[in-house]
C-alpha cells in the first residue's frame, strides 16, 4: 500500500466509490472543487490498481492556525488497518509544516465510527446543535498539534 497526494485526476475514482464506502449518500458534499483545488493538501491510498482510502484537507484561508478535513473514507475492508491513522498522521505532518497547530474536522451526529475514530485519534468532539443551521446537528472535532 502506498500514500501519495492526490491529484485532481483523483476525483472521477473517489466519486464513484464514496457513497459505497461511506454507506450512504454524501457524493454530493464532496465536489470536484476539493481535489481540483486542495489536491496538495489532500492523500489517497492504494493498494495496487486499487483506491483503498483517501483524506481530503486544507489549511484555513480565514484562520491561520487551523486546517480542516472534511473528508477521510476508507474502503470498508481495510478499516482497522491504521490506514486512516496513518492517511490523517500525514495530514498532521503537513498541517505542522505549514505553521497550523489545530486540525478541525465535523461529522453528523449518527456517525458513531466516524465520532469512535477521531476520539482514538486524540480529537476532542462536541455537539453542536445548529451547526449547519437549524435543526442541523454536528460533532465538531478539534485536536492540538
Amino acid at each position: 500500500m502506498i500514500v501519495r497526494y492526490a491529484t485532481s485526476a483523483d476525483y472521477d475514482r473517489i466519486a464513484v466509490l464514496v457513497d459505497e464506502w461511506w454507506g450512504r449518500s454524501v457524493g454530493q458534499a464532496l465536489p470536484r472543487l476539493f481535489l481540483n483545488h486542495f489536491h496538495k493538501t489532500s492523500f489517497v491510498a492504494e493498494a495496487g490498481d486499487d483506491l483503498v482510502g483517501f483524506l481530503v484537507g486544507f489549511m484555513s484561508p480565514a484562520n491561520d492556525d487551523d486546517a480542516y478535513v472534511p473528508f477521510i473514507v476508507v474502503e470498508p475492508g481495510w478499516r482497522g488497518s491504521g490506514l486512516g491513522r496513518t492517511l490523517y498522521e500525514r495530514f498532521f505532518s503537513l498541517a505542522e509544516r505549514r505553521g497550523r497547530s489545530t486540525v478541525l474536522a465535523v461529522t453528523a451526529p449518527v456517525n458513531e465510527g466516524s465520532i469512535r475514530f477521531h476520539r482514538k485519534l486524540g480529537f476532542s468532539a462536541r455537539e453542536v446543535a445548529d451547526y449547519d443551521g437549524p435543526a442541523a446537528p454536528k460533532v465538531v472535532f478539534e485536536r492540538s498539534l
